[in-house]
């Protein structure tokens, strides 16, 4: 299967993503035809071949109307000058497009609110603006303090993107909804996104998804997720990296972060939030016979190594399967037990659900001198056995632990909301090949419908199901 691998030895950003898989061949002439369907305007995107210590790659930036009138007062001349564009041939045949005048010392850089790092590296210190509505765009959306995430939603849905497009850019949007949700004490919908709301950003995330439907939808992979050290300036004060967001969203994936000794932020909120979307397994390569190398480039000259990220696409090679189904690798922890409490048992299962195991169970077994035990059972993280097998010792009476390395294989699974007489409900659909073969509305969505309409929980259920299966 097609296999799309990220080397994200320097961290990733929303742009540096984009320049990548542009290095690797998608046409920007299409990205551009694609993102015009969003209709959002007061922007243009300039894509040109650089060097970052000595590495060749791809430098995409999102160009906002507003920065003119900064840079520029009102000069008519120079704003028709940065609105010129053309298009050209690099040695390979990839098509450029090209912004004139926009080669100014600074970056054109805007201190926005969650977004640090390479997400454009935009500082224009406008203090005042922290929310940074951009004066040139017009969309019905735009406010003063920004969007939040049900605008966004909104001005994606509404779009004449793809199906699969529209899926994915929401759902990168909604992690990071519920990363600031969580930080900020608000459900996700009431979120305002200050940068990621932000014209540029809007453009990373869907222009990330349109870039990978145009390399046809591979598989992900991506290396060990490394970060920098030292503290950033953001809406919430003062913080050191990984920037707040940052660490929530990967944190909502489990996906395990090391820290290096480059002194800068690597890993901005989009970059996690991409990667907590796409990437299904994280570790070296493994078989995997590249066929193209790409790089993006990212603006921070860095301390200890290059600013790019690197992007490999090949063709996985011996893994025996011809499906696109998703895999992980968990730990699995077992213990046979046959003198626990089961009252201590019950309590164990709570609370290793409560730390993050993604499953726990127990199975009746018959154990030495013929006494009645259980088998006691933990699917985690590979990154969580430690805790989990700590916590197996303490808490119960094993005196011992297996642990196992096991491969899932897992369907594509999307959320759609769909309306009942009751309310919205969420259904997860699961996808083998591009056809639903799963389909359940989900319990905590339906349960809660049921309380606010005080009817039977069954009966929300298969409303929802029903609801679902006549969209269809």
């Amino acid at each position: 299967m097609k296999t799309l691998y990220l080397d994200i030895f320097s961290g990733i950003s929303g742009d540096m993503f984009i320049g990548a898989v542009l290095d690797l061949g998608v046409n920007p002439r299409a990205l551009d035809m694609e993102l015009k369907k969003l209709s959002l305007e007061g922007y243009h995107f300039h894509v040109h071949r650089a060097q970052k210590q000595a590495i060749e790659g791809t430098k995409f930036d999102v160009h906002l109307a507003h920065e003119h009138d900064h840079h520029h007062g009102h000069d008519h001349e120079d704003h028709d000058e940065h609105a010129h564009e053309h298009v050209h041939n690099d040695a390979q045949g990839r098509e450029y497009k090209h912004a004139h005048a926009h080669d100014h010392p600074s970056e054109h850089s805007h201190e926005h609110s969650h977004e640090h790092g390479d997400e454009h590296e935009h500082h224009h210190d406008h203090e005042h603006d922290e929310h940074h509505h951009h004066g040139h765009e017009h969309d019905e959306h735009t406010h003063a303090h920004g969007r939040n995430f049900s605008e966004i939603k909104a001005l994606i849905q509404r779009s004449a993107l793809s199906s699969w497009v529209k899926e994915r850019a929401v759902a990168v949007f909604h992690r990071i909804a519920v990363a600031e949700g969580a930080i900020h004490g608000l459900p996700p919908e009431k979120v305002h996104f200050h940068e990621v709301g932000a014209v540029d950003s809007i453009v990373d995330i869907v222009g990330a998804c349109i870039c990978l439907e145009q390399l046809g939808k591979p598989r992900v992979l991506a290396g060990q997720v490394v970060e920098g050290t030292g503290f950033i300036n953001c809406a919430h004060g003062r913080f050191p990296i990984p920037a707040p967001a940052t660490l929530s969203i990967l944190g909502q994936r489990k996906i395990p972060l090391t820290q290096t000794d480059e002194p800068h932020e690597l890993i901005t909120p989009t970059g996690a939030a991409l990667l907590a979307e796409f990437v299904e397994t994280f570790g070296p390569m493994q078989n995997l016979a590249p066929e193209k190398i790409g790089f993006g480039l990212g603006t921070r000259d860095n301390r200890t190594r290059p600013n790019v990220l690197r992007a490999v696409l090949g063709e996985q090679i011996g893994t025996g399967s011809q499906h696109d189904w998703e895999t992980d690798t968990i730990a699995v922890l077992e213990a046979n037990i046959d003198d626990l409490n089961p009252e201590l048992l019950g309590h164990f299962v709570g609370r290793a659900l409560d730390a993050g195991a993604l499953d726990v169970f127990h199975t009746p077994i018959q154990m030495k001198k013929n006494r009645p035990g259980i088998l006691l059972t933990i699917f985690c993280p590979e990154s969580d056995a430690d805790k989990f097998s700590e916590m197996m010792l303490r808490e119960t009476s094993t005196f011992g632990i297996r642990k196992t390395v096991a491969e899932r294989r897992k369907l594509r699974r999307e959320f759609v909301s769909v309306k009942t007489e009751f309310g919205s409900v969420s259904v997860k659909v699961g996808k083998l090949d591009g056809q639903v073969v799963q389909a359940a509305p989900e319990f905590e969505a339906c349960r809660k419908v049921a309380e606010q309409g005080n009817v039977p929980l069954k009966q929300v259920y298969e409303a929802a199901l029903k609801a679902y299966q006549s969209a269809k």
